[in-house]
């Protein structure tokens, strides 16, 4: 079974930054796709990055490209989201996933295992 804790969540103006980690344990996060989404008051959620197993590629959402960067730490078992130029409507809870397959993917449904969110609340 792998679980995930994100952290790095917080309050911040529009047009700063945040960085969010996850850390996975009970599987090596080189075995695993790990992405973050996000959900937002009243809204479903949404696909925000996706990373392969070794880390050398990356997936975004078009609202977030060019903004956030994904990455992963294999040796500390861990994936980041560094987000800047954030905007309001970045606000929403943001969740760490992780599957097993080997291809990368944009669905929620593809994902085995979650965190359990982290806040990130951007005031204009």
């Amino acid at each position: 079974q792998v679980q995930l804790v994100e952290s790095g969540g917080g309050l911040v103006q529009a047009g700063g930054s945040l960085r969010l980690s996850c850390a996975a344990s009970g599987r090596t996060s080189s075995s695993l796709v790990m992405g973050w989404f996000r959900q937002a008051p009243g809204k479903e959620r949404e696909f925000v990055a996706t990373i392969s197993r070794g880390g050398s590629t990356t997936y975004y959402a078009d609202s977030v490209k060019d903004r956030f960067t994904i990455s992963k730490d294999n040796a500390k078992n861990t994936v980041n989201l560094q987000m800047n130029s954030l905007k309001p409507e970045d606000t929403a809870v943001y969740y760490c996933a992780a599957n097993a397959a080997v291809r990368l993917s944009t669905l929620s449904n593809d994902y085995d295992y979650w965190g359990q969110g982290t806040q990130v609340t951007v005031s204009s």
